[in-house]
């Protein structure tokens, strides 16, 4: 979602950033430029705000300031938040590793589930939603054992099983690349995303086109929208850093 404020595009570049409000500002700038070195429209990239460990009165300044989707990593976290809110008008995704007996309660809370890995939870998935839930496939380009997602074969071949599921809606896919501090060196990464999505829908497996890509986190959404990506996933800069807990 593209949020415009007023007096966005006199903002000066590296201006100090101390409210919500303020650094959305920044981040729409930073988007706006690379929706347009890129050659994309600002409607193709939606913002996930990313809430792990931040404070609810925070959360309530983002949506005063235009937010409408925000992203959890943990069930409890998310109810307890979302119980406080009760804005109708937000959605929520769920970003962080869904515990399969976690699923009953994410089924009511969240409108994606970004971070399906296994057969076995989408399975679980499919037999607990209510109703069409929105899904995307976590996949683990970079090897590392610390991160959850299937690799690059597993994609493919998880993609051809989920399709026959019912309730669950596949759109694409998400990847956390290893952190850097350079955000170019995450660009492989996401072009690596990118193409695995190209070639999937070439091999026409699903009835429409995979064609969202969660990629880019505070440090390098750039990067990820110039490679692509349709959701970007940003915590950190909007909110501050966390409260060590």
């Amino acid at each position: 979602m593209w949020i415009c404020y007023k007096g966005f595009f006199n903002r000066k570049e590296g201006a100090m950033a101390s409210t919500v409000a303020e650094n959305l500002e920044v981040i729409n700038e930073k988007i706006y430029k690379a929706v347009r070195r890129s050659g994309r429209a600002l409607k193709e990239v939606s913002l996930v705000a990313i809430t792990k460990g931040v404070e609810v009165k925070l959360i309530k300044q983002a949506i005063s300031a235009g937010l409408r989707t925000f992203g959890e990593n943990y069930v409890q976290e998310a109810q307890e938040k979302i119980d406080k809110i009760k804005r109708s008008s937000v959605s929520w995704h769920f970003t962080g590793h869904l515990q399969k007996n976690k699923v009953k309660q994410a089924v009511g809370l969240f409108k994606m589930i970004q971070t399906v890995d296994s057969y076995s939870l989408a399975k679980e998935l499919s037999k607990r939603a209510e109703g069409p839930l929105d899904i995307l496939l976590q996949v683990n380009l970079s090897g590392e054992k610390s991160k959850y997602g299937v690799d690059r074969k597993g994609a493919i071949d998880l993609v051809a099983r989920i399709v026959d599921l019912e309730n669950l809606n596949l759109k694409g896919f998400m990847t956390i690349p290893p952190a850097f501090g350079d955000p170019r060196l995450s660009k492989p990464y996401y072009t690596s995303l990118r193409r695995l999505a190209e070639e999937i829908n070439r091999q026409h497996l699903t009835k429409i086109p995979l064609n969202e890509l969660s990629m880019g986190m505070s440090n390098d959404f750039e990067v990820a929208i110039e490679e692509g990506a349709t959701i970007i996933r940003i915590g950190t800069a909007i909110f501050g850093e966390r409260k060590k807990q």
